[in-house]
């Protein structure tokens, strides 16, 4: 949920990737892998990002729910979870969502049975419509050898992914993009700027299709809200930019309170581009309380969804109700939903200024107990 933070407020190629070689040196040089243990595509995602949990684990933080103790992973997959969404950042100065540790994860998910989406942001950091940092080592670089370094770098990362026997179900090119991405080359001012992105966006588009030519990876854009989104997907047809899935963030307070409105915005989305549809953020409030010092997106009543209290009751019914509107999309095109950092607890501590800014948000309370709200991952 990378738009959150920024409103919270929170070289070559090869030189990039030297903090990762080493720990992938023995899996790239390695005989062909065997094959992927790739499950069965469900026909209804559901999802949640859990890109915080190798941190959050490697801090010995403990979850339960219904009884049982173990990971988020577990806990949601023992609910119903069935897809797995995970950031990818270049260079990240913490080491946090590195290369290593995301295909680490997503292995974990992939031996579990599950679905995963690999997001990438193509920066050392978060991008959302608000920022959209290159990587330091992409720094300065001519729009040619900025384009090749988005290939090259794509390709990479998923043959990382297949030598760990990972390879991803959706690849997301650039995370939350409504203003362009790899600012300034990338960035979208006007409707003259859109070549230049989409000249990107192939590139990437283009590193999945060669490194799975069978096409079982499908492809993900991802827009920020509903409002805006059809111009912008139309301007990606405009200039012949091939992909599979439209992806949304919806976040109340940032998109919209009416789920009604919302139900058209997506089905005029879905009736125009005839493309299946993943919500692949969205979250909600059990409590406008906090658990930190940190400072929370939502703690006030007038960013709810009218009708959806901040409570445990409200965030299920909240949550139920998106799923339902989702699965009810023209011509099935509704693929599912992913919750934004249900396991982002506040791990650091109730006096950390630097730990959560959605605990009150997040799927499991403040004692880290799983909340009814799970219920959404139900099959059913």
């Amino acid at each position: 949920m990378p738009s959150f933070l920024t409103k919270w407020s929170r070289a070559g190629l090869g030189a990039a990737f030297l903090s990762v070689g080493l720990t992938l040196a023995g899996c790239q040089s390695s005989p062909t892998p065997a094959p992927d243990p790739t499950p069965t595509a469900p026909t209804f995602y559901r999802g949640a990002d859990l890109s915080f949990s190798a941190e959050i684990e490697a801090a010995g933080t403990r979850f339960t729910d219904q009884g049982q103790t173990g990971t988020p992973l577990a806990l949601l997959q023992r609910r119903g979870l069935n897809l797995v969404r995970l950031r990818l950042w270049h260079t990240p100065a913490s080491g946090h969502s590195n290369l290593a540790e995301v295909v680490g994860y997503a292995r974990r998910a992939r031996q579990a049975g599950l679905a995963v989406l690999l997001d990438l942001h193509y920066s050392d950091t978060w991008t959302d419509p608000g920022q959209q940092a290159p990587p330091r080592a992409w720094q300065n670089l001519a729009a040619p050898a900025l384009q090749d370094s988005v290939y090259q770098y794509t390709r990479r990362v998923l043959r990382a992914f297949e030598a760990q026997q990972a390879t991803p179900d959706l690849v997301q090119i650039g995370n939350e993009i409504n203003g362009g991405m790899l600012w300034p080359q990338g960035r979208i001012q006007s409707a003259s700027d859109y070549p230049a992105l989409a000249a990107l966006l192939r590139r990437g588009l283009q590193a999945v299709t060669d490194a799975d030519p069978a096409h079982r990876i499908r492809t993900v854009l991802h827009f920020a809200g509903p409002v805006g989104a059809e111009f912008f997907f139309d301007q990606m047809q405009r200039q012949n930019v091939a992909y599979d899935v439209q992806a949304l963030s919806y976040y109340p307070q940032f998109h919209g309170r009416s789920l009604a409105t919302l139900q058209q915005q997506l089905t005029g989305l879905v009736n125009r581009f005839g493309k299946d549809l993943l919500v692949v953020e969205t979250a909600y409030p059990f409590t406008l309380g906090w658990n930190d010092y940190t400072h929370n997106s939502v703690g006030q009543a007038d960013q709810l969804v009218p009708g959806y209290d901040a409570t445990p009751a409200g965030q299920r019914a909240y949550l139920l109700a998106l799923r339902q509107l989702i699965k009810e999309l023209p011509g099935g095109h509704g693929l599912g939903f992913c919750y934004w950092a249900p396991d982002w607890v506040a791990f650091k501590g109730p006096t950390a200024t630097n730990g959560s800014a959605a605990e009150n948000q997040a799927l499991f309370d403040f004692t880290n107990a799983g909340v009814p709200a799970l219920e959404a991952f139900g099959a059913n």
